[in-house]
């Protein structure tokens, strides 16, 4: 899918793609669970309408972030999962959620992970990134 431009900058690029009120939290599931179905994505603590999560799972897909799966045990759900290019966005997902623990009161197991990120930034990350991999 082509998404319509803006401008050349990668920021706004970037933005056109993933930079919705919705999207990064699907994709924050997805690296968080690594697979989900819709039903899943609807569990969500933010409470997303259905049609919404549709057009951005669609949207997602069409971009390359993630991608559909056929489930195992049900012909009728599909497993979402995050492509390489969803979860190179992993990175950009730490920086956020450091920049809110500076920011902003987190619940207690976020502080805990994100103390777990602050000791190697760069070692949780590899490591993270290969367990995602893993799924693929």
């Amino acid at each position: 899918m082509d998404t319509k431009k803006r401008s050349d900058c990668p920021i706004s690029c970037s933005l056109d793609i993933w930079g919705d009120k919705w999207s990064l939290l699907i994709v924050r599931d997805l690296m968080f669970a690594k697979q989900c179905t819709y039903g899943d994505f609807l569990k969500s603590g933010e409470k997303i309408a259905t049609n919404i999560l549709a057009t951005r799972l669609q949207m997602l897909e069409e971009n390359g972030i993630v991608a559909k799966l056929n489930h195992p045990d049900s012909k009728a759900k599909v497993l979402y999962k995050l492509t390489q290019k969803g979860i190179d966005l992993l990175p950009v997902m730490i920086e956020i959620n450091l920049w809110a623990d500076k920011y902003l009161t987190l619940p207690a197991e976020q502080k805990a992970l994100l103390k777990e990120v602050k000791k190697n930034k760069e070692a949780f990350i590899k490591t993270r990134i290969k367990e995602l991999k893993e799924t693929s």
